[in-house]
């Protein structure tokens, strides 16, 4: 009888166990108001904290992609006010906020350097005798104003331009205008202004500002023209 029973429980055991291994495993009922885990393309604890690697790195899961990225992971934590526009951290302009002027008060206009650019032009028969380079006292004159009005401009260039009218070759008024240009920028730096400042020109006739016709337009075309470029505190 005991023998009867025995083979009993074992066949139940055996049937037991086969019917187990047929059977689908047990898997967890899900209903439309179980919402899913956040960073669920991130493997997490049971605490939905996201697991990290020995070396500091995000474990993804298979069907992780870079849209699933989250910040300290895949994608750098911004620290206020720092936001992550675009995968990058980007900090918003700070606003300058004037503080308010008192009722009558004028505002303050910051004052700084301004920029000067002057061109002065001379007439070359104030300056040299006729088929001269050679400065007249009328001419030494005229530099010497130029120079005064130099004081307190902190002077970066001076540019002489020598200019003549056509009579003449264009070979010869070529260097004429070049040689007054020269007597210009030697007077200037006589007067203590770096030779490195002033640079010389010649146009010879090429550039009439008259018609060459006329005596008195080709007194007008007898011209050295002085530029000016440097800054002077308002």
């Amino acid at each position: 009888m005991k023998k009867l029973v025995s083979l009993m429980l074992a066949a139940s055991a055996i049937a037991g166990s086969a019917l187990a291994q047929q059977s689908p495993p047990f898997a967890p009922v899900t209903t439309d108001i179980m919402a899913p885990k956040p960073n669920s393309a991130y493997v997490q604890d049971a605490r939905g904290v996201i697991a990290r690697d020995p070396f500091g790195l995000c474990w993804r899961t298979g069907y992780w992609t870079p849209a699933d990225a989250v910040p300290g992971c895949d994608l750098p934590l911004c620290v206020e006010p720092a936001k992550l526009e675009n995968g990058k951290c980007v900090t918003p302009p700070v606003a300058v906020v004037q503080p308010p002027i008192a009722p009558g008060a004028q505002p303050v206009t910051p004052v700084g350097p301004v920029v000067t650019s002057e061109k002065v032009s001379f007439s070359a028969d104030a300056l040299f005798d006729f088929d001269k380079s050679v400065l007249k006292a009328e001419g030494k004159s005229k530099l010497d104003d130029l120079s005064s009005k130099l004081q307190g401009v902190n002077l970066e260039v001076i540019i002489a331009v020598g200019h003549t009218d056509s009579v003449g070759t264009d070979a010869y008024n070529q260097k004429l205008s070049i040689r007054r240009a020269e007597a210009v920028k030697a007077y200037l730096q006589a007067k203590g202004i770096e030779a490195n400042r002033i640079y010389t020109e010649g146009k010879g006739e090429t550039q009439p500002v008259a018609d060459n016709k006329s005596a008195e337009g080709r007194a007008k075309n007898r011209r050295v023209e002085v530029e000016v470029v440097g800054t002077r505190a308002k």
